[in-house]
């Protein structure tokens, strides 16, 4: 199941055309940078949507600088572990981190941390953004309509699924059960593979879920994406209406995967890294690759993701204190 539901076969090969195509740039100079190689620390297993970015980037960024990029995948703790390694790590451009909105949602969820999501880190580039939709068991109707009316019919009753506490799946759902005003009861699972079996079966009756996540489930008649968390419709499901087009609140929970140096590192070196990676996002090899996964390329100046995390920092601070989520 999680296989088929990540693609990550098709995945791999998208990422073996994009870089052996031969079509990406030739290298830039990499003047200012150090000539060491450079570790891409990910908190996150191997061929997860965090690992495949990393690997794209690293990849494309070894071809501008002339530099080695090698991807390490430090897991633990909700990715702790290895945001942790890269806020202690010298701050001269050999070690980054590749990290998610997961960054941000962790500052409330853990009682302590060995770093600060804004102060530990200096960003370097917003990368990309995917879309989450919301997916309904086929029992409680074909709208989200259906489902706030159930909800509303039967406080409490309904149960919904996530791959686990303080994961963004619960999260989204937290925010859009309180801005919808209704009661549904979180039932927690060790990963997604779980929490989609039990969907599929009924046992829950919804769940947030990635867009790429969505695509592994689109045949299944069991299931139905009914709306999705983003500014605007999903190129991957263009029929598919936001929830602000429903009438709820204008929210956003699309998930976002940044890159990051410790902080201190020199404006200059930031400044390269952001040049250089600026230019492997726009490679349109690189945006088919990412787009079956249903997610979208992004890119632009380190104040961009800088003020993105302090924002999503505080926004998820309120929803997990309003949902009474103990920390850790």
């Amino acid at each position: 199941m999680p296989q088929r539901l990540l693609r990550r076969t098709a995945l791999r090969a998208a990422m073996g055309a994009a870089l052996g195509s031969g079509t990406l740039p030739a290298p830039a100079s990499s003047q200012g940078l150090p000539a060491r190689p450079v570790t891409v620390i990910v908190p996150y297993s191997a061929g997860s949507p965090p690992d495949i970015v990393a690997r794209l980037l690293a990849e494309g960024l070894a071809r501008r600088t002339g530099q080695p990029h090698v991807v390490d995948n430090r897991t633990g703790a909700s990715g702790n572990i290895g945001t942790a390694a890269v806020a202690r790590a010298a701050p001269d451009g050999t070690t980054l981190l590749v990290q998610t909105n997961t960054l941000a949602m962790n500052a409330s969820l853990f009682r302590s941390l060995p770093y600060d999501p804004v102060t530990s880190f200096a960003p370097i580039v917003e990368l990309a953004t995917a879309g989450f939709g919301l997916l309904v068991h086929a029992s409680v109707g074909r709208s989200v309509g259906d489902l706030l009316a159930r909800a509303k019919a039967s406080p409490g009753g309904l149960d919904y699924g996530s791959p686990g506490i303080g994961t963004p799946h619960h999260l989204a759902m937290e925010l859009f059960r309180q801005q919808a005003g209704i009661e549904l009861a979180h039932v927690p699972y060790r990963n997604l593979a779980g929490a989609v079996t039990d969907l599929l079966a009924g046992r829950v009756v919804a769940m947030f879920v990635s867009a790429g996540a969505a695509q592994g489930l689109a045949g299944e008649n069991r299931v139905r994406l009914v709306a999705v968390a983003s500014p605007a419709r999903l190129p991957t499901f263009p029929e598919v209406p936001t929830l602000a087009e429903l009438g709820l609140p204008a929210t956003d929970m699309s998930g976002w995967y940044g890159l990051f140096a410790p902080a201190a590192t020199p404006p200059e070196t930031v400044a390269r890294l952001n040049a250089a990676a600026n230019e492997v996002l726009a490679s349109p090899e690189i945006a088919a690759a990412l787009s079956g996964q249903g997610i979208t390329p992004v890119g632009g100046a380190p104040d961009r993701l800088r003020t993105l995390v302090a924002a999503d920092t505080a926004r998820w601070a309120e929803v997990v204190r309003t949902a009474g989520i103990v920390p850790e």
